[in-house]
C-alpha cells in the first residue's frame, strides 16, 4: 500500500526513466562505434553506472512506487526492465520472496554454519561479487517464457521457496503470458536498436559484462553481516552525493525494509542521518574478506500476503 504521507514524485520518476533510457541507447550507440577498445570500455563502465539508476527505478516499480498509478507503474516498470533487462512482470512477482526471507538461511550467503563446507559457501559468495548473480536473472526469464507450465512445475516443485523459483514453479498462467510478451518484446526492442543504430555485439555484451559486475557486487552490500532479521537486517549506508543520487538513495536499505511502501525519494527523510552511520566504501571492500562464522539464528519469515 502506497504511504499517502510520502506522495509518488510521479514527473521526477517519468523523467529519469525517459533520461536512463535515452542514455542507454546512446552509450550502446557509443560503445559500438568508438575507435579503440580503451574508449569503449570507459563507455561500458559509464553504461554500468547508468544501469544502476535504471534498476533502482526498476525496484521502485516492483513495489508499486514508480508511479501512482497501477498502469502507469506498469509501463514504467516495462521500460525499465527492458534496459535490464528482465520482464517486468516476473521480478514484480518474484522480488516480494526477498522481503519475506531477508536474513534467513536461505538467504544468508554471507555465514556458514559449523556444518557447511565453507569452500562451497566462498565458491557461492565470490560468486556474486564477481558478477555471476545477474545473469540468472535474464536466464531465468528465458525458462519461464519457453516451457510449459506443467514441465515448469516438475522441475521447480521442490525449489526452495526464499529464492524465488518456488514462485516460478506455481506462477499464474496470467503473469507468465506477459512475461512471454514481454520477452518478445525485448527480443525486438534490441534486434531494431542493433539493426537501427548498428549496434555490434561484442562492445554491448562487453557494456552487460560492466554492469553486471557493477550491479551483482552491489546486490548484497546493504544487507551483509546485519542483524539477522527479516525487516531489520539491513543497513543504512553512508555514500558520497554522486553515488547517492546514481542509487537513488539506494543504501537506505533499512529504512526500505522497515517501509517498502514509500519512494526512493524520501528514503533519507525516515530515520536521523546518523543512522547512516556505516561507511558504504567500508562495507564494499569488507565484502571481499568473504563468509563468517554464524552467530546468531535464523528468523522466521514473514507470511505471504499475496
Amino acid at each position: 500500500m502506497k504511504s499517502p504521507a510520502y506522495p509518488i514524485p510521479d514527473r521526477l520518476n517519468v523523467f529519469l526513466v525517459l533520461l536512463v533510457s535515452v542514455t542507454a541507447i546512446g552509450l550502446l550507440w557509443l560503445a559500438s562505434h568508438t575507435n579503440s577498445w580503451i574508449a569503449t570500455l570507459i563507455v561500458c563502465i559509464v553504461f554500468s553506472y547508468a544501469m544502476l539508476t535504471n534498476y533502482a527505478l526498476l525496484h521502485d516499480a516492483t513495489h508499486d512506487t514508480l508511479r501512482s498509478t497501477t498502469r502507469a507503474n506498469y509501463w514504467c516498470g516495462l521500460i525499465t526492465g527492458i534496459w535490464f533487462p528482465v520482464p517486468f512482470s516476473m521480478i514484480h512477482y518474484t522480488h516480494r520472496s526477498h522481503h519475506r526471507f531477508n536474513r534467513t538461511d536461505t538467504e544468508m550467503f554471507d555465514c556458514y554454519y559449523p556444518t557447511d563446507n565453507r569452500w562451497l559457501k566462498s565458491i557461492q559468495w565470490y560468486s556474486i561479487l564477481l558478477g555471476l548473480f545477474w545473469p540468472l536473472i535474464p536466464i531465468g526469464a528465458l525458462f519461464i517464457a519457453i516451457t510449459p507450465s506443467r514441465l515448469r512445475s516438475k522441475l521447480l516443485s521442490k525449489a526452495d521457496p526464499a529464492r524465488g523459483l518456488a514462485y516460478l514453479a506455481t506462477i499464474p498462467s496470467d503473469v507468465v503470458t506477459r512475461i512471454r510478451i514481454e520477452v518478445v518484446l525485448i527480443a525486438i526492442v534490441f534486434s531494431a536498436l542493433a539493426w537501427g543504430f548498428n549496434l555490434r555485439l561484442l562492445p554491448v555484451l562487453l557494456c552487460y559484462a560492466c554492469f553486471s559486475f557493477n550491479w551483482s557486487t552491489r546486490q548484497y552490500i546493504t544487507h551483509a553481516f546485519s542483524d539477522r532479521d527479516v525487516i531489520n537486517g539491513a543497513f543504512n549506508l553512508r555514500h558520497n552525493h554522486l553515488m547517492d543520487w546514481i542509487l537513488l538513495h539506494g543504501q537506505w536499505d533499512l529504512n526500505h525494509h522497515r517501509h517498502p511502501e514509500v519512494s526512493w525519494y524520501y528514503l533519507p527523510r525516515l530515520t536521523d542521518s546518523k543512522d547512516a552511520s556505516k561507511s558504504y566504501f567500508g562495507q564494499y571492500f569488507r565484502q571481499w574478506r568473504g563468509p563468517m562464522p554464524v552467530t546468531t539464528p535464523a528468523p522466521e519469515p514473514l507470511a505471504d500476503d499475496n
